[in-house]
Formats: structure tokens, sequence, C-alpha cells
């Protein structure tokens, strides 16, 4: 049974990832998630259900539209297959527990995390509804799992520390240091991690995202006054903190 119901899982996360391609062209875009129906960009071919197929499709169609014949981005399949990926190894860990709940929460923060991931790459850009969604599903889980405190304090410490930083540096130099929609995805996770946590990924964050950003200018892939997208360095660290728990505080207890 259990090897059954991962084979459903996996099967869900490859839905899912499609989906999830909608969701990372059409919010930045300001269109609608729901309608109209999915075409091609370029000949504006509406795509049939058979051509929709996760990754098969993909496959079949050698990577091109079957109207106009345009390339289609690799970003479609492979969003697919590492949401299948996670829902494959996941799966087993939640159905042998028989708690499936645990299941749809950590796939649907692994989602939130993918979406934002890309978009945040592509477009520089946290969405808000993305943020809301996050919001909304860590708060219900620790009304259930933490004291109010936990994600009280956790919340307000998210959303207030970095705001309160982002406003001095504009004091300061007159630009906008952090921007909103990381502001708000630090007060969503707040609301999970709690203060301790969410104090732990802001620092984390901001120290890989010095690293990284220091090591492509010194290899001069970007230049010094390119904007680099702090949304990733945030998911990178909560991905951990939330996915990798015992193994980030194994790492943890191991800095001063």
């Amino acid at each position: 049974m259990s090897t059954t119901l991962t084979i459903f899982a996996t099967i869900f996360g490859l839905l899912v990832g499609s989906f999830l391609n909608a969701l990372i062209y059409r919010l930045p875009r300001g269109i609608n998630v729901a309608f109209p129906r999915s075409s091609c960009t370029e000949c504006k071919k509406i795509i049939s259900w058979y051509e929709n197929i996760p990754i098969i499709s993909y496959v079949f169609l050698k990577g091109r539209c079957s109207g106009c014949g345009t390339q289609i981005s690799w970003q479609y399949p492979a969003i697919e297959f590492v949401a299948a990926l996670f829902a494959f190894f996941i799966a087993p860990k939640t159905i042998n527990s028989s708690d499936l709940l645990n299941f749809f929460f950590f796939f649907s923060v692994f989602s939130a995390f993918l979406v934002h991931l890309i978009v945040d790459l592509k477009h520089q850009i946290l969405p808000d509804s993305i943020n809301i969604y996050l919001a909304l599903l860590f708060l219900v889980i620790s009304l259930f799992t933490q004291v109010w405190t936990h994600w009280l304090i956790g919340g307000a410490i998210g959303l207030g520390f970095p705001l309160l930083v982002s406003w001095i540096f504009y004091q300061l130099k007159g630009e906008v240091g952090l921007g909103g929609g990381d502001i708000k995805l630090f007060g969503a996770l707040g609301l999970y991690l709690g203060p301790i946590g969410i104090m732990q990924n802001i620092f984390l964050s901001c120290f890989l995202g010095a690293l990284i950003g220091i090591l492509l200018i010194a290899t001069k892939l970007i230049k010094r006054e390119n904007p680099i997208p702090f949304g990733p360095f945030i998911i990178i660290v909560a991905a951990f903190q939330i996915f990798a728990e015992s193994s980030f505080k194994a790492l943890i207890s191991y800095i001063p």
C-alpha cells in the first residue's frame, strides 16, 4: 500500500508542478491564474489537454509549440520533475506515519518556496499572494502545534526587525535596502519558525547573500551595481530549517 500511495503522490507532484508553472508565468504579469486557458506566448494557440500532460507532452512535442514551432522553455518539465521528486521523497515518511496532513503541509510549503524562488530570480519580486498563502498556512499550523507567544513574537520579529533595518538604511543611504516582498516573507516565516528560528534565518540568509554576492562580483559574473535578488537566500535557509530540521540544528551547533 505504501508503494502505491507513493506512486500516487509522485503523480500528484507532477500535476501540481504543471500548476506551479502557470503561477510562475502569470503572477508576475498580473494574469488571472485560472483564466484564460494556457496558450503559446508567441502564436497564442490554445494548448490542448493532451499537450499539457506533465513532462510527457514536452517530450512528445520535442520541446516546441505544435502551432508555430517556438521552443518551449526547459523550465516547464524541470519544475514538474522537481515537484514530483520532492513528493516522491517525502511521501514514504508521511504515509508510514499515517499522517497525510504532514505530506500536504510540507509539499505546500515546498511548492510556495519553488514559485518564490523562480519568480524572484527572473523578475526580482516575491508575489504578495504567495506570501499571504504561506502566512495563513504557517499560522494555522502554528495555532495547533505552538503556543501563541511562539508564532506571535516570531511573526512580529520577522516583520518588524527587517522593516526597521530597511528604514534605517533608507535614512542613511537614501536607497531601499530590502524589498517589501522580502520583509513580508520574513514575517510569514516567523509565524512558524518562532523568534529564535527567524533571527537565525535573517542572519544566515544575509551572510549567505553577502558571500554569494562577493563571489559573483569577484569572478566578474555580475557587476557591483547589478541587483541580486535576496529572496532565494531566505528560501534556501528556510528550506533547511523546515525540511531538514535536525541537520540544520546540528549545523547551527558548530557556530560559536
